[in-house]
């Protein structure tokens, strides 16, 4: 049974920093394509970064340059390097994790497996 189970977020002024961390179980994590998503109060959950088995990497444009997505497969953790972080970036933040699921659209409907979600707050 995939098990993800995120940590790591927290409550931090604008342009502070954050790492976000999925801990996965119950499958072979090496096989699965992973990502983070995110969802705002009255928002719909949107992708924020993702990375498949191969390493390749996919960002939304409102977070690249400041966050950052890797994976150690050894460890089964995925994270989510977030800097310069805004009021916008407040929201619940997810990990998923699907065997197929194409990273270029980071879609959420693409992805079967999900934690249940670590709150983000940026104040200004």
């Amino acid at each position: 049974q995939v098990q993800l189970m995120e940590s790591g977020g927290g409550s931090v002024q604008a342009g502070g920093s954050l790492r976000l961390s999925c801990a996965a179980s119950g499958y072979t994590y090496s096989y699965y394509h992973m990502a983070w998503f995110r969802q705002a109060p009255g928002k719909e959950r949107e992708g924020v970064a993702a990375i498949d088995t191969d390493g390749n990497t996919n960002y939304a444009d409102s977070v690249k340059g400041r966050f950052t997505i890797s994976k150690d497969n050894t460890k089964q953790i995925l994270y989510l390097q977030m800097t310069s972080l805004k009021p916008e970036d407040t929201a619940m933040y997810y990990c998923a994790a699907d065997f197929n699921a194409p990273i270029a659209a980071m879609t959420s409907q693409d992805f079967d497996y999900w934690g249940q979600g670590t709150q983000v707050t940026v104040s200004s």
